[in-house]
């Protein structure tokens, strides 16, 4: 193991090291606010907004409630069980660029009220609603990657084989997981 190696397996969280051997991506060559959107456990929205120096908006492009007709494994769902499915960006309020799309399956039924209200009825990031509810939370990581940005480049201004950087992680509350989150945020981000 070369000492390279060595420290970034110091550095990174143990679900992180297992997505990255599977992964096309080099920490090393990152910028330190990417690997930080990438490896943290903390609320996005609030990184976003603090290096951007800007608020962030919740722009909704879909959303839905339905059962599903097949096994969840990720959310240990069984068919019949209810998934709501969000797709959103976080934009900024006043540059109005989309920093983030973000996917989510989340089960309401491992919700407290107060925050199925939200998801369903307002415009506040997830992260948000789980503190304003003080819902102890574990976000395990389960992928990390890169794809091409193929239908979300207009989302970023960008070409469609220019690339995104993704990861997958779920939300664990009361020993249960309550969400799938999948982010994605431009490679070559420019400010």
């Amino acid at each position: 193991m070369t000492l390279d190696e060595q420290n970034q397996k110091e550095l990174m969280r143990t679900d992180l090291q297992r997505s990255l051997k599977r992964a096309p991506i080099d920490p090393g060559k990152l910028t330190s606010f990417q690997r930080i959107l990438l490896t943290t456990d903390g609320t996005v929205t609030d990184m976003l907004e603090a290096y951007f120096w800007e608020r962030m908006n919740v722009v909704r492009l879909f959303q839905d409630l339905y059962q599903i007709d097949r096994e969840f494994a990720e959310l240990e769902l069984e068919p019949g069980a209810s998934v709501l499915e969000r797709r959103i960006l976080l934009q900024g309020k006043v540059s109005h660029r989309n920093r983030i799309y973000a996917q989510s399956f989340i089960v309401p039924d491992r919700l407290d009220e107060k925050v199925r209200d939200g998801l369903l009825n307002s415009h506040k990031p997830i992260g948000l609603l789980l503190l304003e509810d003080r819902l102890e939370t574990f976000r395990e990581i389960l992928s990390v990657g890169k794809e091409a940005a193929g239908d979300l480049a207009d989302h970023f201004a960008i070409a469609p084989d220019d690339y995104l950087i993704y990861r997958v992680y779920r939300i664990i509350a009361r020993r249960l997981p309550i969400m799938l989150i999948t982010e994605k945020f431009p490679e070559n981000e420019v400010d």
